[in-house]
């Protein structure tokens, strides 16, 4: 399975992300965009650079760059050999932060994430839902003394109007996306999570094998 994890700032998916891996044991593959290639973690710097203000045009076209090299050299070749695949965040991100908040026009949107994608879309996407202001503070608790990234320093409303279109997803596509309450314990989440990602896999199986019998 290809399994992507969602949500806004400081959700806690990062830390589901390593989670739900080490659950699903080894040969599991953990990604995080962008990043994942030596390409993308350039990329990543630069995006995550305060000192570096990018047009929103800008910044999704390094995501998508990110992205598609990603694909290429890692997700797919993983897919086909049989491994699965957790990635902290995927394409539901750009549809949020460069979509949504950064105001691009849809069809440039649908255009560009087609290139980028090129038709792979995950089998399953968990969306970490938590109340922005507690987003804020986590950020805050675990940066200390240091300096808050480009995201990170936007305003409440923006991280709210994320949320708000991060659930819109959710609900316009249910067959793909679960809504996680990040508010929990991580241990609880924790929980949460596997018994979602499990059940999937166990329904996924007797599918498979159905499919692979001989006539």
């Amino acid at each position: 399975m290809f399994i992507t994890l969602e949500g806004i700032d400081r959700s806690g998916k990062t830390t589901q992300a390593a989670m739900l891996a080490e659950a699903l044991g080894t040969g599991t593959l953990l990604l995080r965009e962008p990043g994942g290639t030596p390409a993308g973690e350039r990329m990543r710097a630069m995006l995550k650079d305060p000192a570096l203000p990018l047009d929103p045009a800008a910044e999704l076209l390094l995501f998508s760059a990110a992205r598609a090299q990603l694909i290429s050299e890692v997700i797919t070749p993983a897919l086909a050999a049989g491994r699965d695949v957790v990635c902290d965040r995927f394409l539901d991100s750009s549809r949020v932060y460069q979509g949504v908040t950064g105001g691009l026009d849809p069809a440039f949107m649908e255009a560009l994430e087609a290139v980028a994608v090129n038709g792979l879309v995950p089998d399953m996407t968990l969306i970490f839902d938590i109340d922005p202001a507690e987003g804020l503070k986590r950020a805050a608790a675990r940066r200390g003394v240091g300096d808050a990234d480009r995201f990170e320093k936007e305003t409440l409303a923006i991280h709210r109007r994320r949320r708000e279109a991060f659930l819109a997803i959710a609900a316009a596509e249910p067959e793909r996306c679960i809504i996680i309450d990040a508010s929990a314990d991580p241990d609880t989440v924790e929980n949460v999570v596997t018994a979602a990602v499990f059940a999937a896999l166990e329904a996924r199986v007797p599918v498979q094998r159905k499919q692979a019998a001989p006539a």
